[in-house]
């Protein structure tokens, strides 16, 4: 069931870089990384200033976006979605989210490591370089072990 509502929002935001693309989205992405680590460390809430700026400015990409998205994931729940109910490693599922929320704790909180996922909230505040090269660490871990390692890892 989660992976149902998981697959719109993942077909959304890659529907809506897409429609971005167009105009440089490696230096949206790069601009708003060094304002992510650059910024954030000291008001969390410039990081909803930073997506209300975005979808003010770029509205009509949005709604482009969530209409697009509508009839693909119905298509690809209705085609796929015997896959959908297979059962997902967590270690591939680790590996997404240290890449992507890694800075955050995210995959430390995914895998049942509350206490390491604090630590993480606590580094990314005091220092953020760090805590994001940390995680690319953790995916590159998680890549290389194979299943029955990873097993042992997970509380």
């Amino acid at each position: 069931m989660l992976q149902k509502i998981i697959l719109p929002i993942a077909v959304f935001l890659v529907v809506l870089a897409a429609l971005t693309f167009g105009e440089t989205i490696s230096q949206e992405v790069l601009r708003w990384f060094t304002y992510l680590t650059g910024i954030v460390v000291h008001n969390f809430a410039d990081v909803y200033y930073t997506l209300r700026y975005y979808f003010a400015a770029h509205l009509n990409k949005v709604i482009i976006a969530l209409i697009l998205t509508v009839p693909i994931s119905i298509w690809l729940i209705r085609n796929k979605g015997q896959n959908l109910a297979k059962r997902t490693s967590q270690r591939k599922i680790a590996i997404v989210l240290a890449i992507f929320l890694g800075w955050l704790g995210g995959h430390r909180f995914y895998l049942g490591q509350i206490g390491w996922g604090i630590f993480y909230l606590v580094l990314f505040y005091v220092f953020t370089p760090l805590v994001i090269i940390l995680s690319l660490i953790d995916a590159i871990r998680y890549l290389f072990m194979s299943e029955e390692d990873f097993q042992p890892a997970k509380p």
